[in-house]
């Protein structure tokens, strides 16, 4: 299928671009990398008046280091993560994910904020960047905004976007101490999209545990009582299959047997691997 009629601009400030995006009585969408908003367009699964291009705005896709965090610009693309272009200061963990979003074509053009901000319940970067703990930098007509990616992403397709506003970036923390991670990912297919995905972070042992579960429910979710007890140290993996259980009834409450199998699954792979790491 193809589109249905739509005006194309390409604003050479975020400025401008936030103007454009805020226009009353227009159906306006922003696209970046464009790999989940074109094939949505062309199914007529989005019908917009007016497409705001991006992609030229270099402010969105300045990669820095501070001594309290990495700085990624919200057009850094999962190929240069993938390759190594950004500084890693998670011990792999972002290079790896990034390996695994789709394939190499989507990588190349795909980009970290277009995930983020199109909040689809199996994208791969919402879930990371809140096991890491980071923070969305979001620019609009009435200035700049910081939030927690945790409360960014509110639902299905869902975000904290207000009219006008544009995903500039993220602050992710550096740990205290090398980060120990394990991250597990089920899907149909490689480069499908993934039915269960998991994410267990630890900065150093000893200290605090993030567990994370994506692609279950409408945004991903924090299994706190795993979290508390992967913290505690050596368990066995009973005790942790029994935490992850009272997670998942608690947070999804509708999910059948295979589901819950499913994710307790894809939850135990990637503590396993986040125990291994000394």
């Amino acid at each position: 299928m193809k589109s249905s009629p739509f005006d194309y601009v390409r604003p050479q400030t975020v400025t401008e671009a936030s103007v454009q995006l805020a226009q009353h009585g227009v159906t306006t969408a922003a696209i970046a990398g464009g790999q989940s908003l074109i094939p949505m367009l062309n199914l007529r699964a989005a019908q917009i008046d007016l497409l705001i291009d991006l992609s030229r705005l270099e402010e969105l896709k300045a990669v820095s280091e501070t001594p309290e965090c990495l700085q990624i610009g919200a057009l850094t693309t999962h190929a240069a993560i993938e390759d190594g272009k950004t500084p890693d200061c998670f011990q792999g963990l972002m290079r790896q994910l990034a390996g695994t979003i789709s394939y190499r074509a989507v990588r190349n053009h795909g980009t970290i904020g277009g995930s983020v901000a199109l909040a689809d319940p199996a994208a791969d970067w919402p879930g990371c960047l809140i096991a890491l703990g980071a923070k969305v930098r979001i620019a609009g007509r009435d200035g700049t905004r910081e939030q927690p990616v945790v409360d960014f992403v509110q639902g299905l397709y869902a975000t904290s976007l207000a009219d006008g506003e544009i995903v500039l970036g993220f602050d992710v923390p550096r740990p205290d101490a090398p980060l120990r991670w394990g991250f597990a990912k089920v899907a149909r297919k490689s480069g499908a999209f993934a039915s269960s995905i998991a994410f267990v972070v630890a900065p150093g042992k000893g200290g605090p545990v993030t567990v994370v579960l994506a692609a279950a429910g409408p945004r991903p979710l924090v299994l706190t009582a795993a979290a508390h007890r992967l913290a505690k140290g050596t368990i066995s993996e009973d005790t942790l299959r029994a935490a992850i259980a009272d997670d998942l009834t608690a947070q999804l409450p509708d999910a059948d047997a295979y589901q819950n199998r499913l994710h307790t699954a894809t939850v135990m792979r990637a503590a396993r691997e986040m125990r291994a790491k000394s």
